[in-house]
């Protein structure tokens, strides 16, 4: 019997690795995506070893036009793959016109640009078939504004947008593939370790861990659930976001903690 393949993007770390770890232990067989070709061949091998499954490693950078494109061509031709997860993506910080803009367009490169091109060379061969599942990480910044990761709050609104759309295209096509917008919280990873964030400067109770993310997201998805928001802390934040007067939620925006905690930075070594 020949396994479902699973890719993941941003696979060499963090929320990435956990999802093909977990994902292995189903039985998939995975293709793993990131810039670290080391770093994937490191997982590949240890997760073909551990569960006796095919794992193929792809060294692309997918804020670049022909890591996308051999990426995208890779997954329109493959005719087992059942689960997409678009993972991959980083921040820069600074106020908007101070922040260097060409790592600004290389975010909205790779946050947005990658996830619309490998969706749509994913999605239009599971709707043939039938089946199968698209995973977008937004995050909970995709819910709320921040001074000094402008863009990349933005390009998480983006994914949420998206993800939402494609929902309601499938659901007028009658289609059973699922999509989820997955938005964490802060999460224990070396996102945040790159971007050299002090985690002293967030409460303790807001840190997740990238297991309880990925479990979290899962669970969601066996129950073709839309939005996943890990932790019951991020799911009354975005409840109450989404219902508190414009310049309230501007206010508490300005003063929230991790707004002294802005992203310095390249924050997902994918």
């Amino acid at each position: 019997m020949t396994n479902s393949l699973a890719a993941i993007t941003g696979a060499s770390a963090g929320i990435g690795s956990v999802f093909a770890r977990k994902l292995a232990a189903q039985g998939y067989d995975l293709l793993l995506i990131a810039r670290r070709g080391d770093r994937l061949e490191q997982l590949a091998a240890e997760l073909e070893r551990a569960h006796q499954i095919h794992v193929e490693a792809c060294t692309a950078d997918l804020s670049a036009v022909e890591g996308v494109d051999r990426v995208a061509a890779r997954l329109a031709a493959e005719p087992r793959l059942d689960l997409l997860v678009n993972n991959a993506g980083f921040g820069v910080k600074g106020r908007f016109w101070e922040a260097p803009l060409d790592k600004q367009i290389e975010m909205h490169r790779l946050n947005i640009g990658a996830i619309l091109r490998l969706t749509h060379a994913a999605l239009g061969p599971m709707v043939a078939r039938g089946r199968g599942a698209i995973i977008n990480v937004a995050s909970v910044a995709g819910f709320t504004r921040s001074p000094g990761s402008v863009s990349y709050c933005a390009t998480k609104a983006w994914v949420n947008a998206f993800t939402e759309g494609i929902y309601l295209d499938l659901k007028s096509a009658r289609s059973p593939v699922v999509v989820q917008a997955l938005c964490p919280g802060f999460t224990y990873s070396e996102f945040h370790d790159v971007a050299g964030v002090d985690r002293a400067s967030i409460p303790k109770s807001f840190w997740m861990t990238a297991e309880d993310v990925v479990e979290a997201s899962l669970s969601g998805l066996r129950r073709r659930k839309l939005f996943v928001v890990p932790g019951w802390r991020y799911k009354l934040v975005v409840a109450l976001v989404n219902r508190i007067p414009v310049r309230l939620r501007l206010a508490l925006e300005a003063g929230a903690p991790h707004n002294r905690a802005r992203l310095p930075g390249r924050g997902n070594p994918d």
